[in-house]
């Protein structure tokens, strides 16, 4: 069921689907499905911003180069990465390295599990050695995910709202 997942930068015509799943993904999870998507930016804008994150162009302060990459199966769209291709402090504490997200239909069908293994190669290629992927810990279903794609567990430390955060390590 999972073997057709692919990974791709968003194209032109993804503009409805992930402006929906941007709005579904902030109402019933409360984060953001497309990073940096604002409401009043063009098309065309976001794709050139996302372009220049993956380059290391005109990053605003305190954000890292990025390769942001639409998690598919067939012709939908199921989910989204975020493969960071250094730590700032934030992210060695919370963020890691990869970041990704199923939409809500999607999950628990082993999208998470393809959308994390596949970031791999890619996080390898930009350059990671050691890749550092953090979820909640009530997350379970991403705990699993994340061992399932060879993550070891190194700490459990509190963040500044008391939410419990694990950080894995991929080799």
């Amino acid at each position: 069921m999972t073997a057709g997942v692919r990974l791709r930068p968003p194209r032109a015509s993804d503009e409805r689907i992930v402006r929906a799943a941007h709005r579904e993904m902030a109402r019933d999870d409360g984060f953001d499905f497309a990073l940096g998507l604002a409401p009043a930016m063009s098309w065309p804008e976001y794709l050139a911003t996302l372009e220049n994150l993956r380059r290391g162009i005109n990053l605003p302060a305190g954000i890292v180069p990025e390769t942001f990459l639409l998690a598919t199966a067939g012709d939908e769209v199921i989910g989204r990465v975020s493969i960071r291709h250094t730590l700032n402090d934030y992210l060695r504490r919370r963020g890691g390295h990869i970041g990704y997200a199923v939409l809500r239909q999607y999950r628990r069908c082993g999208y998470g599990t393809q959308i994390l293994r596949r970031s791999i190669p890619i996080a390898r290629e930009v350059g990671i050695g050691d890749i550092l992927v953090t979820c909640d810990d009530t997350n379970t279903g991403s705990q699993r995910i994340i061992e399932s794609c060879g993550g070891r567990l190194e700490s459990t430390p509190t963040w500044s709202d008391g939410t419990l955060i694990r950080r894995y390590w991929i080799s």
